[in-house]
């Protein structure tokens, strides 16, 4: 079958529904060390800032659960003199349909962090702010690069 101009038509694509459904902080510490035990004369704080992702199907069709773990340490540059440490696991809750099962996977752990992580920003700068430091402002995460990196990693794996 062709169309007027004699071209055959584009097979249809599935139309793409996502949709942040919620967003919460399911669990958060934060602990002051500094507080505790004070750092003599001026210092360069090292923070340093761990990221983890995991994803859930969710009982009702077309929704998934995705987790950002962060953890921050921040401490003493040059010293192991901890000054503050933040855990926060933030879940957005998602409905999503029209991604071809292949490409779900991937959709998962890069678009819909991609899509909550401002607000994780603004918490951990607000908690950071609050307990006395001054704010800590998160770099944009690369969700791609962590995607490419974790296939990378789970290939080495299978390969040894």
């Amino acid at each position: 079958m062709t169309d007027a101009n004699g071209a055959a038509p584009a097979a249809a694509q599935p139309e793409i529904r996502f949709t942040v459904l919620n967003q919460y902080i399911r669990d958060m510490s934060f602990e002051n060390i500094l507080c505790r035990k004070p750092a003599k004369g001026e210092y360069v704080p090292n923070v340093e800032v761990q990221v983890g992702l995991q994803t859930a199907k969710r009982e009702v069709d077309h929704q998934y659960e995705v987790a950002i773990k962060l953890n921050v340490n921040s401490s003493v540059k040059d010293t192991d003199t901890t000054l503050f440490l933040l855990e926060v696991d933030y879940v957005g809750l998602f409905h999503i349909e029209g991604v071809p099962d292949d490409q779900l996977q991937p959709f998962l752990l890069i678009e819909c962090p991609r899509q909550i992580f401002p607000f994780l920003r603004r918490i951990v700068s607000d908690v950071t702010r609050d307990g006395g430091f001054p704010p800590l402002n998160l770099e944009n995460i690369d969700f791609l690069q962590l995607f490419r990196q974790e296939m990378a990693r789970r290939s080495q794996v299978a390969q040894a």
